[in-house]
């Protein structure tokens, strides 16, 4: 069974979104047979790799109101954050372009490391106050996760991946996405947004595994000594 997640490293939703699924799937009976595949949606494509401005003007910028509004909105969605197990430091967030972290994670994909890069590029966008835009905050953390540090920066100094960045936003648009975290589920179901509980996301994976492997009955006629059933409160043998 496949699922896809499309995510933005700048999205706080996208990270609770994260914790609520896998969540979810740590306690899915068949999760070693669940192949998850992180794609790519840049929130802002055009966002400035070094901007003047920090987290709270940028919300101000986007959906109006006053700083000090963003400022206590963004505290409250930090202390809701902590049921979920993320810390959240707003004030201390460095915005940036999201291109070079995505084209980490598409590369790290090539180590098998693309969940653990991710989980690493939230904590060190949210929590740790780097700049995820820089060169080499992404080869340290490509390091962390086990990879190679000088074929990341090679990689991270050309244009590879970007394509297939790019490419990911624009499949999601056709899937329907209005906006990230989105997830399909074997191409069959959608779930977006992050306000979904685990038991959410767990009950989607029982039900697509479950139309995935249905139960068979055999036919009895394959066996004749077959048919003692019970029924309707009465239990009668079968005359042999």
């Amino acid at each position: 069974m496949k699922v896809e997640i499309w995510s933005d490293i700048g999205c706080p939703f996208c990270y609770i979104g994260k914790q609520r699924f896998e969540d979810g799937l740590g306690r899915f009976a068949s999760k070693d047979k669940v192949n998850v595949e992180y794609r790519s949606f840049q929130l802002d494509p055009y966002a400035e790799k070094y901007p003047a401005y920090d987290v709270h003007d940028l919300y101000v910028s986007k959906h109006g109101g006053s700083r000090e509004e963003a400022k206590a909105m963004h505290k409250q969605f930090a202390q809701q954050a902590k049921s979920d197990g993320v810390d959240f430091r707003f004030d201390r967030i460095i915005p940036t372009n999201s291109l070079d972290a995505h084209r980490l994670i598409k590369f790290a994909g090539t180590y098998g490391k693309s969940a653990e890069v991710l989980e690493l590029l939230y904590k060190a966008y949210f929590t740790d106050s780097k700049h995820i835009g820089d060169a080499d905050t992404l080869a340290d953390i490509a390091a962390e996760a086990g990879m190679d540090r000088e074929k990341t920066i090679n990689v991270l100094e050309s244009t590879q991946y970007a394509d297939e960045v790019r490419a990911d936003g624009r499949e999601a648009s056709n899937l329907g996405a209005k906006g990230v975290p989105f997830f399909v589920i074997n191409r069959k179901y959608t779930i977006s947004g992050a306000a979904q509980s685990s038991e959410v996301f767990l009950e989607a994976l029982q039900k697509a595994w479950d139309e995935e492997h249905p139960l068979m009955t055999l036919d009895t006629t394959l066996n004749q000594e077959s048919g003692n059933v019970c029924e309707d409160g009465y239990c009668t043998p079968k005359n042999s």
